[in-house]
């Protein structure tokens, strides 16, 4: 009996042009298998509602085509069910696509659905909002927000907004409280909370995290020095960041956070307006995920 795989795809998502995506999609899939159908999200949050109606149809597989935003829709949508998610990453950072191996390349993204090897993984929540990548607050909180209002979009781009930021932005006092260590306070630039080890781009901002372990990796950034910016640069992409003096790390399953004042935060490259009070949990097994054969740790 052949399995049901809908494909969800997001035409303005990253840099990648879409034209001749289904057209790959119909060749690599094999059909022998696989029942196939493919449809093109309208607006904002399409994503998630097409998904939701493919979970209550109990359809086997849902493919998300697109960026971080477009696989946080299809993948919250689909967690706790029965139906899995596949990643054929369009995006500017992709993630959750690289945490899990999933290759760049769109034709050989796709031919891994024909493998159907199933994983689950776990996601956590921010204020009650999926995600599955990361979320945080501070700088890079800031930086998310103000590259959404950006009109292009891309690496470039958000190189620029980045460096735009850092020369206005100001560390904040957080109060940080997990049932493992208790309250405690910090002056930091940004708080990171991982569930995958990366931003997206291999960004590493938490180079151990995995997403099978039931438990978030929390990275404090303490401010720093404007010479420390090219070490710490390359400690983040070479997955080096919990070397650095700068760095605390923690690992717990629930943590609250606590701000003197209102601001924006971050979630899987979305950027959220939050209050003062933050909760974030973890939520152990909850998503099945394709993934390819050579993985050794998600």
């Amino acid at each position: 009996m052949k399995k049901t795989v809908a494909v969800i795809v997001n035409p303005i998502s990253g840099t990648k042009k879409k034209e001749g995506i289904k057209r790959l999609i119909y060749e690599i899939l094999d059909s022998d298998r696989l029942d196939v159908r493919v449809m093109t999200t309208l607006y904002a949050g399409h994503g998630a509602e097409i998904a939701t109606a493919e979970r209550e149809n109990k359809t086997d597989i849902v493919v998300a085509v697109g960026g971080d935003g477009t696989v946080n829709e299809v993948a919250r949508s689909l967690a706790g069910s029965d139906t899995a998610m596949a990643i054929v990453p369009c995006g500017s950072g992709n993630g959750l696509a690289r945490h899990l191996h999933i290759p760049m390349d769109v034709g050989k993204a796709v031919s891994i659905i024909n493998k159907d090897i199933i994983e689950r993984i776990d996601y956590g929540t921010i204020n009650s909002h999926p995600f599955f990548c990361t979320c945080g607050v501070g700088f890079d909180a800031s930086v998310t927000m103000d590259f959404s209002k950006k009109r292009t979009r891309g690496l470039l781009t958000y190189v620029e907004t980045t460096l735009l930021d850092y020369l206005r932005y100001e560390p904040e006092v957080y109060t940080l409280t997990t049932d493992e260590e208790g309250e405690k306070q910090y002056k930091a630039f940004l708080v990171t909370v991982a569930n995958a080890s990366q931003y997206g781009n291999n960004a590493y901002i938490a180079p151990r995290a995995t997403m099978r372990d039931g438990l978030l990796d929390v990275v404090i950034l303490s401010p720093f020095k404007t010479y420390d910016v090219p070490m710490l640069a390359y400690r983040l992409f070479n997955k080096k960041m919990e070397g650095s003096q700068y760095v605390t790390h923690l690992q717990t399953k629930h943590l609250t956070i606590h701000r003197e004042k209102s601001g924006c935060a971050h979630f899987d490259g979305e950027p959220l307006s939050i209050g003062k009070d933050i909760d974030i949990r973890i939520f152990p097994d909850q998503l099945k995920v394709i993934v390819p054969s050579e993985i050794q740790k998600i």
